[in-house]
This record gives C-alpha cells, structure tokens and sequence, in this order.
C-alpha cells in the first residue's frame, strides 16, 4: 500500500519518526510503501531518492537505507 504521510515504524534498535529519517537520509520524505501483512516498508521516496529497506539480520529486527537517485543525470 503507498502511503503520501510518514507512518512511525521501529526495528529492535530503533525507532524511526520523519524528522529521524529525514536526517540520517538528508532528505525530505515524500511517500513510502509497505507489502502486505509488513510493519516496515518496502520502500520510501524523498525529494531526491528513492530508497529501499533492506532487512539484514535474520535474528532481529535491523535495516540499512540504500539510497537511489531519482533522476539520475545521463551526459
């Protein structure tokens, strides 16, 4: 479901509000996506990036961001 307000989530470690992710991602949200049946979302789109959530650790509950550009420029 794409959602266009931040939805709070948390991991064991952590708990993300939009002025948390907005900082560590230096950027500005603009929408997010959760999978079925998912408390953490897929992916979230900034102004800038696309980023995809990336679980990786099979034991808890931890993600890392992977930032994408959005449009990125060809020369």
């Amino acid at each position: 479901m794409m959602i266009c307000e931040w939805k709070t989530f948390s991991t064991d470690s952590e708990t993300y509000t939009q002025e948390v992710f907005e900082e560590i991602v230096g950027d500005e949200f603009e929408a997010m996506l959760f999978k079925e049946n998912e408390e953490i979302p897929a992916y979230i789109w900034t102004v800038n990036y696309v980023i995809i959530v990336k679980t990786y650790s099979k034991v808890l509950t931890d993600i890392i961001f992977e930032k994408i550009p959005r449009n990125p420029v060809c020369e």
